[in-house]
């Protein structure tokens, strides 16, 4: 958080002007028309923060994705909607999440359990971990970008509706309940006219330590389409050999028209799971070819990011 000069400082110890997140973000200035940092020391904050839709361009920047953690444990079972179980939810627009450890320890039984939710337009992610089991980040509108992330979770852990590209990230799959299979993915595109979508470049995805010992009796798919015109491509990236072969999967027995109208794409990746001979053969799954088409799913062409990404301080690549 060093490198960044805070506006105001949030510490257990006191040593702060405010001792919880929450009330930091409550002393932000409405409608900012200027960067206002909120810097979170190392600690642990058992917290429920809202960025709300009228604080505008906040950075929340912490001492590092190890160091300060915001947790929490709302969940479905035990009555939260999905929407309302984030940890952390960022709708203000220009929000930038860096150098923090965003967590919802509600755990595999307990289902839907978001650690991140980001609904903010031109919002950055750097550098932190985003840790839970299903549905760990919420990726629900507007324009996002991750970068030198970790992103660890089972079913569906990256879902939503937003316009986002994931560079250089981990995204971990862990080990979930003996019944169930992981999805990197869920993207949930609802209409062709929708500019919306997941693009996974130049990421590592992996599988913890725990799912690679139980690897031959738990399938992990690299997603699933959440809605009828849901689009992911996945690009550059290092696949490891916890992906089943077939690569992607249906969301239910109900839904087998998605697999004509969704759009799946994979782009000169490499590993061991990577390879495309017994990927499924849908009419909306593609192995991309073209520079032009992968093209699409770039920082500049997905999210406009070659304009808004420059004042933001994040390292990103525009194109391929």
């Amino acid at each position: 958080g060093a490198d960044v000069k805070a506006n105001v400082v949030v510490a257990q110890d006191g040593s702060g002007k405010f001792k919880t997140v929450t009330e930091a973000v409550a002393s932000a200035p409405d409608n900012g028309k200027t960067r206002y940092v909120i810097y979170v020391k190392k600690g642990t904050y058992k917290e429920h923060v809202e960025i709300g839709k009228k604080k505008k361009n906040i950075m929340l920047v912490g001492d590092g994705m190890d160091a300060t953690i915001i947790t929490g444990s709302l969940n479905f079972i035990d009555g939260t909607t999905t929407f309302n179980s984030a940890t952390v939810a960022a709708v203000g627009d220009g929000f930038i999440g860096q150098d923090i450890w965003f967590q919802n320890t509600a755990g595999a039984a307990k289902h839907q359990a978001v650690a991140l939710r980001v609904g903010a337009d031109q919002s950055v992610i750097n550098r932190c971990r985003i840790d839970a089991f299903q549905d760990t980040l919420y990726a629900h509108s507007n324009r996002q970008f991750y970068r030198d992330s970790v992103i660890t979770g089972t079913i569906d852990f990256i879902f939503g509706n937003a316009a986002v590209v994931f560079q250089k990230c981990n995204l971990v799959a862990r080990k979930p309940m003996s019944n169930q299979k992981n999805m990197v993915t869920a993207q949930g595109r609802e209409d062709p006219n929708q500019n919306t979508g997941t693009s996974i470049q130049q990421c590592n995805l992996t599988p913890s330590s725990d799912l690679k010992a139980v690897v031959g009796s738990i399938k992990t798919y690299l997603g699933r389409p959440w809605k009828k015109y849901s689009r992911t491509v996945i690009m550059q990236s290092s696949i490891d050999s916890h992906i089943d072969p077939t690569g992607w999967a249906e969301w239910d027995a109900q839904s087998k028209d998605f697999l004509q109208t969704l759009y799946y794409g994979e782009y000169m990746n490499s590993g061991a799971g990577a390879g495309t001979s017994k990927r499924v053969n849908w009419p909306g799954y593609h192995i991309i070819t073209s520079a032009a088409e992968a093209s699409k799913f770039t920082v500049t062409q997905l999210i406009q990011g070659n304009v808004w990404l420059k004042n933001t301080g994040v390292n990103f690549i525009e194109g391929l």
